[in-house]
């Protein structure tokens, strides 16, 4: 077994809990049929392992669409708090590798990569909020623009007073109340 594959034991006990959210939160992906996504996930170990990636950190995915065109299931981090296993990062290595102290562990974009997942940009953060409240005590880094990114920041979002907001910080910036959603595509 490589390192992106799971046990069948722990792959059973993910299903489950997948397919249980899944049921319990219909509403998010309407006409969708789980054993479709379960066969096609069946396919692909490293989308399985990093479906455990982003359960295991806290993120609770769950399918939130099917995108016709790639062919392809959209699973978001569906937490109601950013995950908490994926707070206290930077924005990107870059960052990362310039701060002189107080580093983070890790930043957002490096730590995506590692989970084989991406971060949700600003269009997807919209659609996961018409889906429920969410980032109402904390906020997620949002992938940013390259034009932004340029300039030394990075944009990040939350929910508040009844509303989407989307902000910006340096990409250095780190907070415990903030981290990041991932999108996989199976």
């Amino acid at each position: 077994m490589d390192k992106f594959s799971l046990p069948q034991q722990k792959k059973n006990k993910l299903f489950e809990l997948l397919r249980n959210r899944f049921d319990k939160k219909s509403d998010r992906h309407q006409g969708l049929s789980w054993d479709d996504i379960q066969n096609k996930l069946e396919k692909s170990e490293n989308k399985i392992w990093s479906l455990n990636q982003m359960e295991e950190t806290g993120g609770e995915p769950d399918v939130i669409g099917y995108d016709k065109k790639s062919d392809e299931y959209l699973f978001f981090d569906c937490s109601v708090e950013s995950p908490s296993g994926r707070r206290s990062l930077c924005y990107d290595n870059d960052a990362l590798n310039k701060r002189k102290s107080a580093k983070p562990r890790n930043s957002a974009l490096g730590l995506a990569a590692e989970m084989g997942v991406d971060v949700l940009n600003e269009e997807q953060y919209y659609e996961l909020q018409k889906l429920g409240n969410f980032d109402t005590k904390t906020s997620s880094w949002i992938y940013t623009p390259s034009e932004i990114r340029l300039l030394g920041g990075a944009i990040f979002g939350d929910y508040r007073f009844g509303k989407v907001f989307i902000y910006h910080n340096g990409v250095e910036s780190y907070y415990g109340g903030r981290g990041f959603r991932g999108l996989l595509r199976v």
